[in-house]
């Protein structure tokens, strides 16, 4: 019978597939983990790697050995996850929200291939607001989140979608007819802000104090809801920086979404409380993973 440590370093070194780096993920020194694996290949009877000066190689019974074992031990830790939420209470349902219109079909993409893997799972989906998306995962009324990176605090898997930023003015704005702007203009243009509640590190991703150049950018007025910014910007009071996808989801006759020619792109996607995580939400964050490349959907600019 191999022991813990035989399984866990042979399989990190046939991933890495290096010394010093299989020692530093393990937390053992590099003579440890060449001990281990010489004690394995003794008992194995044979190399399982090709060692040079320059190169580490699995050898053909290596690979061999390291394809039947890694579904094993995958098969072994969901085995122990699963206990782990049995006598934590859980229970065959996960709750997944969105935020926003342009969140739901990317999401409902990911909850359909998580439910053809776990058919025994019920999934609720549910919308929330900027208001209570935090406090929805905080009292645990929502195991996940579709929302906008970055989102303080929290857990944050792969990102489900991504989309260029625009710039939402008044139709009648001075900067409504330009066929893209830099993000330097915000330092000339009251800036129109998300509710008290959005965590820090989002509005300082979406509303900025200064610009990449350090110029300070004025502050508008808060909004309530996105509905709400956007007619704040409608009346003037300021522009918003926010995701293309709003052309689609949030056209209004009084706002025009000009292109941010160089700004980063948005990112959104799931996001849980840490001491929540079990099984069925690592599961989920795996459909993410699996679906994020075929969706190209836009969606809502919240996170909370």
């Amino acid at each position: 019978m191999l022991e813990r440590v035989e399984i866990e370093t042979f399989l990190a070194l046939a991933e890495e597939l290096h010394f010093g780096r299989t020692a530093e993920r393990l937390g053992l020194t590099t003579g440890r983990v060449s001990q281990v694996i010489r004690k394995l290949e003794r008992h194995i009877g044979g190399a399982l790697f090709e060692r040079t000066s320059r190169t580490v190689r699995l050898t053909p019974v290596g690979e061999q050995l390291a394809g039947d074992l890694a579904p094993l031990v995958a098969a072994m830790e969901a085995a122990l996850r699963r206990a782990a939420d049995a006598s934590r209470g859980v229970t065959g349902e996960l709750r997944v929200a969105f935020l926003g219109e342009g969140t739901a079909p990317a999401l409902l993409k990911a909850v359909a291939l998580f439910g053809e893997r776990h058919p025994d799972c019920r999934v609720e989906v549910r919308e929330v607001q900027l208001s209570n998306s935090r406090a929805s995962l905080v009292d645990g009324s929502v195991d996940v989140l579709v929302a906008s990176y970055p989102f303080d605090g929290m857990a944050c898997g792969p990102a489900l979608i991504t989309e260029k930023r625009v710039l939402a003015v008044a139709s009648g704005h001075p900067l409504a007819g330009e066929r893209s702007v830099s993000v330097e203009v915000l330092a000339d243009h009251p800036v129109v802000q998300y509710p008290e509640v959005t965590s820090v590190g989002f509005k300082r991703d979406r509303t900025p104090d200064r610009t990449p150049s350090g110029r300070p950018i004025p502050k508008g007025p808060a909004g309530a809801s996105f509905s709400e910014m956007l007619t704040l910007v409608a009346m003037g009071k300021g522009v918003l920086p926010v995701g293309e996808h709003s052309r689609l989801y949030y056209p209004r006759p009084d706002v025009t979404y000009v292109p941010l020619h160089d700004a980063r792109p948005i990112e959104r996607g799931p996001v849980w409380r840490t001491g929540n995580t079990n099984a069925y939400v690592e599961e989920f964050v795996r459909a993410v993973a699996d679906t994020a490349n075929s969706v190209r959907v836009p969606r809502d600019a919240g996170n909370g």
